[in-house]
């Protein structure tokens, strides 16, 4: 009986997990990773099925974990296909970087976190996991022992704002307490630094400033002192434990005034508490103004929406809205989710979406993005997307994933961080012992700096010099400065990214961007834009142009052939009528046969047209022109006579010369990637302003093409439709994807521009060199303060007050410079 209850036992402290393999196939390979995974340390039982090419392992956590499973299906030669979930959490309790470098390094050891990064910026973070291991719970508890909450999921998006609000107002609240108790001491510490007066008397004097701080520290400054004693708890270091010992030490001098020599210091322990809390509350305040872009993306969205449910009209949330209903838009409201337009014509305001600020006509068989305007017409909409699968939804996780994510940069600021604290704890001992063992060495020092510093006090005792050299060291120290360099940069740039339908993924592309060689473009639907048109009417036999034109079109007008498409369309925009067309065939590769009003129409190639014994001599010059300005020629005859030429070509879009033009002086350069033979791709390249022909490739052979340019040493950028160039835009270093509406293949991409316009890629690199200068620039501040100000304060140059409202300036420095970043222009021209 006893036997069994410990087999029990055993079996429920077994995991079990399941996971995707990747690179099977046939039933030798899983054998292959079943037995590299029974052989891996704390392994149970494994057993791989080929055909669903799953492993399902029960194991030991004790012994092992998620990862060194992998592992063990690594070294088998196979891998683990990723199947996970992304999650946003709002972490309570941080106060600095060192806070978020813990909560990181805690949720990073979870067993199924795949990666875990947290933004001390906005205060989230965001973890991968393997939802087949872990949840939600899991990692709140993870969190917890880290010593810091989950306050809540980031879906509670009215909440986040209201909780900004709420934290910006506790700030300001503790601030505002602080110097109330604080002014009382600097009036009375005046008038005995100033005019030597005492008052009433030292005793007095001595318990007033006691009192004072205490209600300073414990009352408006108890949220650092609880961190600072729970990072300790946890046996980690923070920036609220360098203010809790800076303030403490000073604050027990007032008592130590009483029995010693010592000056009584609890003044200014309060206010170095009150510069503390200052720096926090405007630093909180910036870093509100930092994340308003995701605030905003938020506020787009409508409410409310107009459905029709059993004929008649009803207005509910928006949340109820399902894919299928039919939606009423008046003029003036919000479309309420993405759509396309069943009845009605207007213009719509796509802004938010685009950053344009031009309507754009919309009408039947549109599609329409939600939260854009409707600004004229009525319109009827069909709802497509609903929830999760909007295209604001969309941005608004990249977005966030952005944000979430680290520049390569950053990882050294990182390292630092982590270790900063410690270090600064251990120098300021070193500092103490200094003063208090050497002070005929540092006295001198002292001496010197007094006639020029006029807070520096050479008659200080030598215990005080040491608490005054001590105390400015640890709170002069600022890890905050370099732990928000980054993600406040990052956040604003991404924000000012999708204000501008510039949408990146991960921060690495805001890095890479900026160091771009060449910009590789696919020509069609990027250059150009996508469609053929009409570019040339030539008549010829005496046929006039309108007579042309109504045969052509009216043959045409039952072809699916795109250009055949567009030959009717040029000539319906001309408002030419039509006639009937009867006995149309078309000819795959060559053309087509109809007969219009009686007459028998051939339109298609020269060889098409000569294989019915139609003579072509004598449009023969032209034919050639046209074919070296890289249009396709069209011929048209009728009842065995030709009677013209039509040239067609896929025309750049308009703003591709100015946007190549502006790449180029920007000293990049200007590649164009086509299957087209090379004389037709010269021509387009030569009339956009590209400097370099990629000519006559086949979609398979784009990535090599790609691999030949980095293999020279060149940064490429490939800029495609996310969808056709998706093996491309990955081999690239950074992937571009364009297009319009809700069709953007947005993981495909680093960067997804919503605009079909090339414009949009000047804005992107004007913005990724823009957000990476304010990195560069927040990094070597805060690098230089402390580089500069922690010298300055071991050698006994920086009051402990002074040294304080420098380390909040600091941060605070930090968080303004990045909102400086909006003031840039990053628009092309």
């Amino acid at each position: 009986m006893k036997q069994i209850k410990e087999n029990e036992l055993k079996d429920l402290e077994k995991s079990k997990v399941t996971l995707p393999i990747d690179g099977m196939h046939c039933a030798s390979c899983a054998i292959t990773v079943e037995k590299s995974l029974r052989k891996a340390k704390g392994v149970t039982r494994a057993s791989v099925n080929f055909a669903s090419e799953k492993a399902y392992v029960e194991y030991d956590p004790s012994l092992t974990g998620i990862r060194n499973l992998e592992d063990a299906v690594r070294e088998a030669g196979y891998d683990v296909r990723a199947e996970t979930q992304k999650l946003r959490l709002r972490i309570g309790g941080m106060s600095c970087a060192s806070c978020a470098s813990t909560v990181e390094k805690e949720l990073n050891k979870t067993e199924g976190v795949l990666n875990a990064g947290v933004n001390i910026a906005t205060e989230y973070a965001t973890v991968e996991i393997d939802p087949a291991v872990t949840d939600l719970q899991k990692l709140a508890s993870a969190v917890e022992h880290a010593g810091y909450r989950v306050i809540a999921e980031h879906a509670e998006a009215v909440e986040e704002e209201d909780e900004d609000v709420k934290r910006v107002k506790a700030a300001r609240r503790r601030m505002w307490g602080a110097w109330g108790f604080t002014a009382p001491i600097i009036v009375w510490m005046g008038l005995e630094m100033f005019m030597g007066i005492i008052w009433p008397s030292r005793l007095v004097f001595d318990i007033g400033m006691i009192v004072l701080a205490a209600c300073v520290l414990f009352i408006t400054g108890r949220p650092t002192l609880r961190s600072a004693f729970k990072a300790i708890g946890h046996l980690k270091a923070n920036m609220d434990v360098l203010i809790a010992m800076g303030t403490s030490v000073s604050f027990l001098t007032g008592f130590a005034a009483f029995f010693t020599p010592v000056a009584n210091y609890a003044g200014v322990a309060a206010m170095i508490m009150s510069f503390h809390l200052t720096g926090r509350f405007i630093e909180t305040a910036a870093k509100g103004k930092a994340s308003q872009a995701i605030k905003k993306l938020f506020e787009l969205g409508a409410k409310t929406a107009r459905i029709m449910i059993d004929k008649k009209e009803r207005e509910v949330p928006v949340e109820a809205v399902r894919s299928g209903d039919t939606m009423i838009v008046r003029p003036g409201e919000k479309i309420p989710t993405d759509g396309v337009i069943v009845d009605g014509e207007s213009s719509v305001d796509e802004s938010m979406a685009t950053g344009e600020s031009m309507p754009v006509n919309r009408g039947p068989g549109d599609e329409v993005i939600g939260a854009t305007v409707n600004q004229e017409g009525l319109l009827k909409i069909k709802a497509t997307k609903v929830g999760k699968d909007t295209f604001l939804s969309q941005v608004i996780r990249m977005v966030e994933e952005c944000q979430g994510s680290k520049v390569p940069i950053q990882e050294f600021a990182d390292r630092i961080t982590s270790y900063f604290v410690p270090v600064v704890l251990a120098v300021a001992a070193v500092t103490f012992l200094a003063w208090l063992l050497f002070p005929g060495t540092l006295h001198p020092v002292a001496v010197w700096a007094s006639s020029f510093i006029p807070w520096v006090n050479p008659d200080l005792g030598v215990v005080t010099a040491a608490i005054f050299a001590g105390v400015a060291v640890l709170v002069i120290a600022c890890p905050c400065a370099l732990g928000l360099a980054t993600p406040t940069a990052l956040m604003v740039g991404s924000g000012m990214g999708a204000e501008n339908g510039i949408l990146i993924r991960q921060g690495e592309a805001i890095q890479t961007l900026k160091d771009v060689s060449i910009i590789v473009f696919d020509k069609t639907g990027t250059v150009t834009r996508g469609k053929p048109e009409v570019t040339d009417v030539i008549p010829v036999n005496g046929t006039d142009r309108e007579k042309l034109l109504y045969l052509a079109a009216t043959a045409e007008s039952g072809s699916e052939h795109p250009l055949g498409q567009a030959v009717a369309r040029y000539a319906q925009k001309t408002g030419l009528a039509l006639g009937k067309v009867d006995k149309f065939k078309a000819v795959r590769g060559k053309g087509i046969e109809a007969a219009v009003d009686g007459s028998r129409v051939i339109i298609g190639s020269r060889k098409f047209i000569e294989g019915s014994n139609i003579k072509t001599e004598t449009v023969e010059s032209e034919i050639l022109k046209l074919e070296r300005d890289a249009k396709t020629v069209m011929l048209v005859a009728a009842d065995g006579t030709l009677k013209g030429v039509l040239a067609m070509a896929d025309t750049p879009k308009d703003d591709s010369i100015t946007a190549i033009r502006e790449l180029e002086s920007m000293g990049i350069e200007t590649a164009m990637i086509t299957g087209d033979n090379r004389l037709t791709a010269e021509a387009v390249a030569n009339r956009v302003g590209i400097s370099r022909v990629l000519a006559e490739v086949l979609p398979d052979g784009k990535v090599d093409e790609i691999k030949r340019l980095q293999a020279d040493g060149a940064t490429i950028a490939m800029v495609g439709d996310g969808i056709n160039d998706a093996p491309a835009l990955k081999q690239a270093n950074v992937g571009i994807a364009i297009g319009t509406g809700t069709d953007i293949a947005i993981e495909a991409s680093d960067v997804t521009l919503v605009r079909g316009d090339l414009s949009g890629v000047v804005s992107a690199v004007k913005l990724s060199r823009a957000t990476f200068r304010k990195i560069r620039q927040n990094l070597f501040w805060a690098y230089i303060y402390n580089t500069l100000a922690i010298p300055a304060a071991i050698l006994g140059f920086l009051h402990p007050v002074i040294a304080e409202a420098a380390m909040a300036v600091s941060s605070v420095n930090v968080v303004t410079n990045a909102n400086l970043l909006r003031l840039t222009r990053i628009k092309s021209g």
